[in-house]
C-alpha cells in the first residue's frame, strides 16, 4: 500500500522559505516519478513539479518556477520541495504524490502539510 507522509509546513512572512518533506513507504521509491501538488482554500488541485526517479529530471509550473526547487534522496525515501521567495498565494495545502506530471496519481497523496504566508 502506497503510504505519503507530509511535513515542514508552517506559517511564514511574505519572502520567507521553507522546505517540505515526504517520506514515501509501501512501493519501491527509487523507480517512481514523483510530484507535488497543492490546493488553496476554495480551489482545486494545482500541479506544482515533479521529478523524474533518479532525479536527474524536474519540472514546475511556471507560477513556482525559479522559487521552488524539487529533490529527493532515494535512500531515505523521500522527497523534497524548497519553497523560497514564498508570496501570500502559495498559501495552500501541500501534498506529495506518486508519478510524474503525465501519469500522476492524485489517489496516492498523503494527509498534506499547510503552508500559509502572511504578513
Amino acid at each position: 500500500e502506497v503510504q505519503l507522509v507530509e511535513s515542514g509546513g508552517g506559517l511564514v512572512q511574505p519572502g520567507g522559505s521553507l522546505r517540505l518533506s515526504c517520506a514515501a513507504s509501501g512501493f519501491t521509491f527509487r523507480s517512481a516519478a514523483m510530484s507535488w501538488v497543492r490546493q488553496a482554500p476554495g480551489k482545486g488541485l494545482e500541479w506544482v513539479s515533479s521529478i523524474s526517479s533518479n532525479g536527474g529530471g524536474t519540472l514546475y509550473d511556471d507560477s513556482v518556477k525559479g522559487r521552488f526547487t524539487i529533490s529527493r534522496d532515494n535512500a531515505k525515501n523521500t522527497l523534497y520541495l524548497q519553497l523560497n521567495s514564498l508570496k501570500t498565494e502559495d498559501t495552500a495545502m501541500y501534498y506529495c504524490a506518486k508519478g510524474g506530471r503525465s501519469n500522476l496519481d492524485y489517489q496516492s497523496r498523503g494527509q498534506g502539510t499547510q503552508v500559509t504566508v502572511s504578513s
